[in-house]
């Protein structure tokens, strides 16, 4: 309806959210060598995705410069660039900052929660498994 409202403006329904489109965001990505942000910019997300790299066995975000935390700083390899920002990495960070803020602020039992992912990612890692691109 909104196109509606402006003559010659055409609104292209279609479903990009596919494995194909998906790897063609980060073939463009990668040509274009777009800026890879690590985290959403807030200090909560900051210190979730630190917890959950921790417990991952990742090196914390790395503010500025040209070298990131995790990967490179820039998109730069679609398939690498698809892996690290998985439906399945999305999910499991979220599963576990959620488990994380249940236990709230005590520290013991935050060290206890996380623990339980301390070799997760590089298990997955290593086994080489890739489970799709699609990461919507």
């Amino acid at each position: 309806r909104a196109a509606e409202r402006y003559p010659g403006l055409h609104y292209w329904c279609k479903d990009w959210q596919s494995d194909e489109m998906t790897l063609r965001k980060y073939e463009i990505s990668a040509k274009e060598h777009f800026y890879k942000q690590e985290y959403c910019g807030c200090s909560y997300s900051l210190r979730d995705s630190n917890d959950w790299r921790k417990a991952n066995g990742i090196p914390k975000i790395a503010i500025g410069g040209e070298k990131a935390g995790l990967g490179d700083r820039y998109f730069s390899n679609p398939i690498v660039d698809a892996a690290e920002e998985s439906q399945d990495v999305v999910d499991e960070f979220f599963k576990q900052a959620n488990e994380v803020a249940e236990v709230g602020r005590d520290v013991k039992k935050r060290k206890e929660v996380l623990s339980v992912y301390k070799d997760r990612r590089k298990n997955e890692a290593a086994d080489g498994r890739v489970d799709g691109l699609n990461n919507w």
